[in-house]
């Protein structure tokens, strides 16, 4: 199957690019928006997932990896809700700032100007890669 790319959604002050580092992995939860439930619900493991810093800084800072699929949120009696785990496997070299994506053509299209309240959302390939060239990072492996 072939590998799909995300971003998701942070705010520093909550769940900051740089704790994921430190903790190594974590369980992507939280999520409580249908549409964004359907996109963890796709997500594979290796996929690689764009880490935005929401609200304060708003830019791409990191690229993470789905190490697990969807599962149920533990923290949900409903079970409506799902959760995924994610690794971390680099920081951008230099972030990339929503300012930036929004006054670049290539993005057009892009959910995060289309829907720019949804917390986790696909990014096509073309997007994925014109991110981390204006990043200066390379795609992982």
């Amino acid at each position: 199957m072939a590998r799909s790319y995300w971003l998701v959604k942070s705010e520093p002050t909550s769940y900051a690019w740089e704790q994921l580092v430190k903790d190594g992995r974590t369980v992507w939860d939280g999520v409580r928006n249908p549409l964004a439930r359907q996109h963890l619900a796709a997500m594979r493991p290796g996929d690689l997932v764009l880490y935005y810093h929401s609200n304060v800084g708003k830019e791409v800072v990191g690229i993470a990896r789905v190490t697990r699929a969807a599962y149920p949120d533990p923290e949900d009696a409903s079970g409506r809700w799902l959760v995924v785990d994610v690794e971390p496997v680099r920081p951008l070299a230099e972030p990339v700032s929503l300012a930036t994506i929004k006054a670049d053509p290539a993005f057009e299209g892009l959910a995060l100007i289309r829907q720019s309240r949804l917390s986790v959302m696909p990014v096509a390939k073309p997007h994925f890669e014109r991110i981390l060239a204006l990043g200066k990072t390379r795609m992982p492996r």
